[in-house]
């Protein structure tokens, strides 16, 4: 009676756990293609985290004087940045880091404070690893698809900004007000599942990120 109690208890819990090793094959084709155009004797941007960033194609394009690598893998958390960090961010060295990830945490039904403490580790290792990087946590930003959750996502971004607002190299980039008109969601910013940018969501993005990535020369 106590084994089978346990397992009620514990199974919800392995079934809301995300192995990143689902990851593994991604990450592999993420390190081929980033490996063949980087180049180690410039300073580096990389821009990490899920599909947001994964799905910005025209990334290096809109900052032309500035070594961009994408190392966005759809789908993933803050867990999952965390148990990747060395081969999609440390082993390029870069000067600065863009990260988007909690967006896909909200959705798994993570809690702010939870999100939160992986983050802090995330920024430990990479301060810890790097010389003087400079961090920019990107906001989870607003969607059609989880409009639903927007409290959470706002606990949390208040949560990131806070963070980031009393920790020395990391910077918080808004990205979720400048996707609204009077606090509702500009729908003309997705494509047709709702969660995704078109283009006219990104040119919002390039247009908070710009001068975060600029100040990176």
């Amino acid at each position: 009676m106590k084994r089978l109690l346990v397992l009620l208890i514990v199974l919800p819990v392995l079934s809301q756990a995300q192995d990143p090793e689902r990851f593994a094959e991604e990450i592999v084709e993420i390190q081929h293609k980033n490996d063949s155009i980087w180049d180690s004797s410039r300073p580096v941007v990389v821009f990490t985290g899920s599909s947001s960033v994964r799905l910005w194609e025209d990334l290096q394009m809109r900052f032309p004087e500035h070594q961009i690598l994408n190392t966005g893998f759809g789908g993933s958390q803050f867990s999952d940045l965390e148990h990747y960090l060395n081969p999609l961010v440390l082993k390029y060295g870069p000067a600065r880091i863009f990260i988007y990830e909690g967006d896909n945490d909200i959705s798994d039904k993570k809690r702010p404070g939870r999100i939160l403490k992986t983050t802090k580790r995330i920024i430990q290792k990479l301060q810890m690893q790097l010389s003087n990087p400079e961090i920019v946590l990107i906001s989870p930003k607003p969607s059609i698809a989880r409009w639903r959750l927007r409290g959470k996502y706002r606990r949390l971004n208040r949560r990131l900004a806070k963070f980031a607002a009393n920790t020395q190299g990391v910077r918080f980039a808004d990205v979720w007000h400048p996707m609204l008109h009077n606090r509702k969601l500009k729908p003309n910013l997705f494509i047709d599942d709702g969660l995704h940018m078109n283009t006219m969501g990104y040119d919002i993005w390039y247009d908070v990120l710009k001068e975060f990535v600029d100040d990176a020369k």
